[in-house]
């Protein structure tokens, strides 16, 4: 199920199964930057915005459209995209248990 997905893309989805948090901050103007935020204390890594997109779009990430930055969670499309790739559990919160699809 991930294989069409591109190399960016597949990255962002591992990433947030393995428990990284995907997150739009937005500033006062509009200018929107998406950021990568792996556990623990490792800084924070900049995304692409069209990847980023393009998975919320697939219906693999929903965003809670928070301002100043909207946090991303994995839809269970998301999940089971990834699921053969994860060691043991997917670490973070699906959609699932905010809205159902």
């Amino acid at each position: 199920m991930i294989n069409w997905l591109t190399r960016r893309q597949k990255r962002i989805l591992l990433a947030m199964a393995e428990g990284a948090t995907l997150k739009a901050h937005r500033d006062a103007d509009g200018g929107k930057q998406i950021m990568l935020h792996p556990l623990g204390d490792a800084d924070p890594v900049p995304v692409r915005w069209r990847p980023a997109e393009r998975l919320r779009r697939g219906g693999y990430i929903y965003g809670n459209q928070k301002f100043p930055a909207a946090t991303y969670l994995l839809t269970d499309k998301g999940r089971a995209a990834v699921a053969d790739k994860i060691d043991g559990t997917i670490r973070p919160l699906g959609a699932r248990e905010f809205f159902n699809e």
